[in-house]
């Protein structure tokens, strides 16, 4: 399997990527960000402002830990930096494995931060610079793979469902009562413009709308 980062191939991206045989990238192309974020929006204060309170029977402190509708618990900020933590070993340790870095090579590249696909060539985060033309010309030569094999299109899935802290949001506003200010977030010009995003690299700069 040959995989082509014709765009944006970076954190959970990336995690995909590493189990190709072979990694492919523009010279412009985003790779990297090894690293693990847990984010969430909490409407506390929001909530207090406006004199909501949610209320909430648990079976124990850490249940449903952390929510948007209270304050984070030292308790519960610790075992999700347990998480974040556990989770960045992890990843740390499948690319080192997969890109048979050392110790030194692997510090160098776990920060967090994003390569330039010229920039991950040097790194070992990718084996070559090029297109889908370069993976069927290596298929074809390391793997014997016909260069006339028919190419598949797949189009990706609207992007709005992975938008979760939106939809909290929206749900908050219904449930108190501002069902009007719950549908605007939901139709939102910004939020549907995220469905039709496809970053192309550090080339980004602009999208067309997409056509009816």
């Amino acid at each position: 399997m040959v995989v082509v980062v014709d765009g944006v191939a970076a954190s959970g991206a990336y995690i995909a990527a590493l189990s190709a045989d072979h990694i492919i990238a523009q010279d412009t192309s985003l790779v990297g960000s090894i690293g693990v974020l847990f984010e969430y929006p909490n409407f506390a204060e929001l909530l207090k402002t406006i004199g909501v309170q949610v209320e909430s029977i648990k079976s124990s402190p850490l249940k449903a830990a952390p929510n948007g509708f209270e304050p984070t618990s030292p308790a519960a900020r610790a075992a999700i930096e347990a998480i974040v933590l556990d989770s960045f070993a992890w990843f740390k340790s499948l690319v080192k494995e997969r890109r048979k870095l050392n110790d030194a090579q692997l510090a160098a590249v776990d920060d967090g931060r994003v390569f330039t696909g010229r920039q991950g060539l040097g790194l070992n985060l990718i084996d070559s610079l090029g297109n889908e033309k370069t993976a069927l010309a290596w298929l074809e030569k390391e793997k014997k793979v016909p260069a006339s094999t028919p190419v598949r299109d797949v189009s990706l899935e609207p992007r709005f469902s992975e938008l979760s802290f939106l939809h909290v949001a929206a749900w908050t506003f219904e449930a108190v009562g501002l069902g009007a200010m719950a549908r605007r977030i939901e139709a939102w010009s910004a939020v549907q413009a995220v469905e039709r995003l496809n970053l192309d690299g550090l080339l980004a700069l602009w999208h067309p709308p997409s056509a009816d």
